[in-house]
């Protein structure tokens, strides 16, 4: 690091450093290596080459000098939101999971921000903003994409954080999902792909092309039921991969309805948001070792979704009209 402006900690680019893009040079600045938080930096202009703002994908060469925003580095963290209230679905003295809804994000990703499930947590148990692990999370122990509806389950003590981690990471964790995809799927199958950052788009991840390349991941599905010219699908997932789910259905023809950066984002209509409910989380209670199933209710807007699209496809049989499938 070299001296720069004020309220800047400005980097030169190492001789054997050129080739990198600036995203990616941004984030292995940054203590917790998040590509998200350098995306928010450089769309915010806290970020310079050179003095000047350029784009994210911005190759670097050796010598370039990039400046970081010292607030950046500065770990946000997570004030109580006893104004929002969100359904707990199991708590007790170690583990809590809560119902929650789509539009509301997991974790808070900027200092003083508020709306976040991880808000939520330390307004009704103020330990939580104690629990080990990243402190924007207040003990949560997996994350759910925001427009992602569903169960997500947090820690109410260190001990308890590094076990549930500990069976996230082994693959210990039962994962049920329930998704509105695109199209006709006319049986039960499995999607086997390694998953890749898309270097492209800091935003996505991509199934990789390469072998070994990225992270393994399988995704399971079968049809519940047949609507006009979507399915419902109930999906597990044995690892946990960010945004898994919804890059494997895409890979295969069947995006979930409403995806906007995997799908066209147009097939939802008014929920506005990717169908895809975390139904049912089955884990071993840190404690007691007994195991606990937390489900969550299907929520409104997925099934009045699936309602009229099912009454859509029984008016085309009746008509006798295709009804997709």
């Amino acid at each position: 690091m070299t001296g720069g402006r004020p309220g800047m900690r400005c980097y030169e680019v190492p001789e054997d450093g050129g080739g990198v893009r600036l995203d990616v040079f941004v984030s292995r600045l940054i203590p917790s290596g998040s590509r998200r938080v350098a995306m928010q930096a450089l769309r915010a202009g806290q970020v310079t080459v050179n003095g000047v703002h350029v784009p994210k994908g911005r190759v670097l060469l050796a010598g370039n000098m990039v400046c970081v925003a010292e607030e950046v580095f500065v770990q946000p963290t997570v004030v109580a939101d006893r104004a929002l209230d969100l359904r707990v679905l199991y708590e007790d003295d170690l583990v809590v999971a809560v119902d929650k809804p789509a539009g509301v994000p997991s974790h808070v990703l900027r200092r003083g921000e508020v709306g976040t499930v991880a808000n939520f947590l330390v307004g009704r148990y103020p330990e939580m903003a104690a629990v080990r692990g990243d402190p924007r999370e207040a003990g949560l122990v997996h994350r759910l994409d925001t427009d992602t509806s569903g169960v997500l389950l947090a820690a109410r003590t260190a001990a308890a954080y590094l076990d549930l981690r500990r069976q996230f990471a082994q693959g210990c964790v039962h994962k049920g999902y329930l998704a509105v995809v695109v199209g006709v799927v006319r049986g039960a199958g499995e999607v086997r792909a390694r998953l890749v950052p898309d270097s492209g788009d800091g935003r996505r991840v991509r199934c990789a092309t390469t072998a070994g390349a990225g992270r393994p991941a399988l995704t399971r599905y079968r049809p519940l039921r047949r609507l006009a010219g979507y399915t419902l699908l109930a999906i597990e997932i044995p690892t946990g991969m960010r945004h898994q789910i919804r890059v494997h259905l895409a890979a295969i023809g069947h995006p979930v309805a409403g995806d906007r950066l995997y799908g066209t984002g147009t097939e939802a209509g008014p929920p506005g948001r990717q169908l895809l409910h975390a139904r049912r989380v089955v884990v071993t209670h840190p404690g007691t070792g007994r195991r606990i199933v937390v489900e969550s209710p299907v929520p409104a807007d997925m099934a009045a979704f699936v309602a009229a699209h099912e009454t859509r496809r029984a008016s085309r049989r009746e008509a006798g009209r295709p009804v997709g499938d």
